[in-house]
């Protein structure tokens, strides 16, 4: 208590958990806010990551440590002429002045942000997402929408890999999936690309529609439906729902789907000409003579007399579906069986989504980017397809899943106890106790740890582990979630 007490009043640290606190709910006010004020202990609001010092963030800081110290020396200024002058009210006008200062300047500092947001920043991205429009619509080469509520941005990197190694492509960087980040993205480019790739974000319902009429895609994949942004969607049909509304932006014959993903399924049946892609195989292609290592899947993809045998560095049965995907539309736009073979074996996982790194003797999994039940089914699977002298899952649980919270943990809690880990590290939150009861009604039998720290135990992960282990790390649960 002490402790959290002194972290309010002095300005360095305080400065630097409000500019933290921004920084983790990407600057929007309302999420901040919220966060703020649920807040009991702010000495441990920097609990699982530290401050990215950008120059943002360095900026808030020091704002933040100015206006408290000039508020301080105005409450003393104030206590000095109330005891040279006895003004009334002076002394308590001054003590309000010097206890409030950590309050009135973890909402001042709002409040430049949501004017600028509103004043300077909107009307900017409106003018560059109408000129982003017309360069869409004017591109003569395919342009592949990726959407669904997860493996968005892998397809994406795992599609651009192996098609430019035949043909010109473009895509959208990073995770940035969202109006202003594909406006930014089109005014980069040359114009005479063979192949655009852009991702879909699905933050609040309408965006899916919203992205499609400004992007104007040829060809649509939805790579799976799963509870994700249920605090805006409120229920996985509504989320699926509008993830679908791509069918009406792309002709049907080129929409693909994730055929593997059961939330998907019904709405897939609705559209006629929908191709689905599985671990089986896509479009005739079929799958066959499957290996899977802690360092690439190797697999091969068969129609009538032709073969191809695909090496990935991608990890897990989870992605022959979408490597499958890429290779036959590499064929369909003029790729050679040769470049295909190349392209896909350049194909590597994209950070923290399924990674794997050696350590101390032992192989670390990281997934640790976001996550939902689909990726948990996909990452236990893995798991407990490896060998391993011993196995460890690490998680804290999965954010975002609205009224589908406890359901979705204790079902995440049944499949780790099906992958037998030997070892269940928990990062202790609002969410354990349903991982608990999951691995309990499964039977697990293995060892269940409690991390109270989960900073500490992932920067000294390696004072943990032996040679030999296999630890799978999933997800992610930022300071913004209780």
């Amino acid at each position: 208590m002490i402790r959290g007490l002194f972290s309010l009043y002095y300005p360095p640290r305080y400065g630097t958990i409000i500019a933290y606190m921004l920084q983790n709910t990407e600057y929007h006010v309302g999420p901040y806010l919220k966060w703020y004020w649920r807040t009991q202990n702010f000495a441990k609001v920097i609990y699982r990551r530290e401050l990215n010092p950008t120059k943002a963030a360095r900026l808030l800081r020091l704002a933040l440590m100015a206006g408290m110290l000039l508020q301080i020396i105005a409450a003393f200024i104030v206590i000095g002429l109330w005891k040279a002058h006895d003004l009334a009210g002076g002394l308590y006008f001054g003590l309000a002045l010097l206890v409030s200062y950590p309050v009135v300047w973890a909402h001042l500092i709002a409040v430049p942000l949501e004017l600028g947001r509103i004043f300077i920043v909107k009307p900017k991205e409106a003018a560059l997402i109408k000129q982003s429009e017309t360069i869409f619509a004017n591109h003569p080469g395919v342009k592949i929408a990726v959407a669904g509520s997860y493996g968005k941005t892998s397809m994406k990197e795992l599609l651009l890999t192996v098609l430019s190694e035949g043909k010109k492509v473009a895509a959208t960087p990073a995770n940035k999936n969202v109006s202003i980040s594909h406006a930014l993205f089109a005014r980069k480019l040359d114009g005479d690309e063979d192949i655009l790739i852009i991702e879909y974000g699905e933050g609040e319902p309408g965006d899916v529609g919203r992205f499609a009429k400004i992007t104007h895609p040829t060809h649509g994949i939805i790579t799976g439906v799963a509870p994700a942004h249920l605090d805006q969607y409120k229920t996985l049909e509504a989320a699926g729902k509008d993830i679908f509304s791509l069918a009406e932006y792309v002709a049907g014959e080129q929409l693909y789907a994730n055929g593997e993903s059961g939330a998907l399924l019904p709405l897939a049946d609705e559209l006629t000409d929908i191709k689905l892609y599985t671990a089986k195989g896509f479009a005739g292609w079929k799958v066959s003579n499957l290996q899977l290592t802690t360092t690439n899947t190797s697999f091969t993809l068969s129609k009538g007399k032709r073969a191809l045998r695909l090496t990935s560095g991608l990890l897990g049965a989870h992605q022959i579906g979408p490597l499958s995907l890429a290779a036959v539309l590499g064929l369909e736009f003029g790729l050679t069986e040769n470049e295909i073979i190349a392209g896909v074996a350049k194909t590597l996982p994209y950070e923290h989504r399924m990674q794997p790194r050696p350590l101390s003797g032992a192989w670390i999994i990281d997934d640790t980017y976001n996550g939902n039940i689909e990726g948990v089914r996909a990452g236990t699977a893995l798991l407990a397809a490896l060998p391993a002298k011993r196995k460890l899952y690490v998680t804290p649980g999965l954010v975002d899943q609205g009224k589908e919270t406890e359901a979705v943990h204790v079902e995440m809690g049944q499949l780790i106890a099906q992958a037998k880990p030997d070892m269940v590290i928990l990062m202790k939150n609002s969410v354990t106790t349903y991982i608990q009861q999951g691995l309990e009604q499964a039977g697990y039998a293995g060892e269940i740890k409690l991390e109270n720290k989960p900073l500490e135990f992932y920067t000294n992960i390696d004072q943990f582990i032996a040679a030999g282990d296999l630890v799978l790390m999933q997800n992610d649960w930022t300071d913004n979630y209780a």
